[in-house]
């Protein structure tokens, strides 16, 4: 967990440019994301959405917001919840702090373990840690797929209810 008033946190994330997320992610990167999502809804009827996010507010970071309640925060605003059958799951990538996080709906919770979540924001970490942002991110997805598709069949009236494209913030 990340402590409340680390200044050099604080630092970090006043001053990390826009830019840098974008060096990171590519538009080739966020195209190859945003079909590997495509593909992934195909064989499952759960919804993902893959989250970006750079330089945090500098005031929140000093009052101590971590990356997972960040990522809940999104997955609350993005409407993650408000999927048909309540098995969204946000994949939510915070750059300055080098953290993943998953955050999966409720219909999910029984169904997947969180140690299986965390096994894979791991593997994303160590594959981020070595400079490989694109694959680390899209072994995420397949392992995420691995998950939804044995537990969560395709359905033949499945529609799309998020959008499949990554979202810089």
């Amino acid at each position: 967990m990340v402590a409340a008033r680390d200044v050099g946190r604080v630092a970090r994330h006043a001053f990390y440019p826009h830019s840098g997320t974008r060096r990171l992610f590519p538009r080739q990167t966020l195209d190859r994301i945003e079909a590997a999502i495509r593909e992934s809804e195909r064989t499952h009827r759960a919804e993902l959405r893959f989250v970006i996010e750079g330089g945090l507010e500098p005031l929140a970071v000093w009052r101590g917001l971590t990356p997972r309640h960040r990522a809940i925060d999104l997955f609350s605003r993005l409407r993650v919840w408000d999927t048909a059958e309540n098995i969204g799951v946000l994949i939510y990538v915070q750059a300055v702090d080098r953290d993943i996080e998953i955050v999966a709906d409720r219909g999910l919770s029984s169904a997947v373990p969180q140690s299986e979540w965390e096994l894979v924001c791991r593997r994303m970490e160590d594959a981020f840690r070595a400079g490989s942002y694109e694959t680390g991110a899209l072994d995420a997805i397949a392992s995420v797929t691995a998950l939804l598709a044995q537990r969560f069949p395709p359905a033949a009236n499945d529609t799309d209810e998020l959008p499949d494209r990554p979202l810089i913030l």
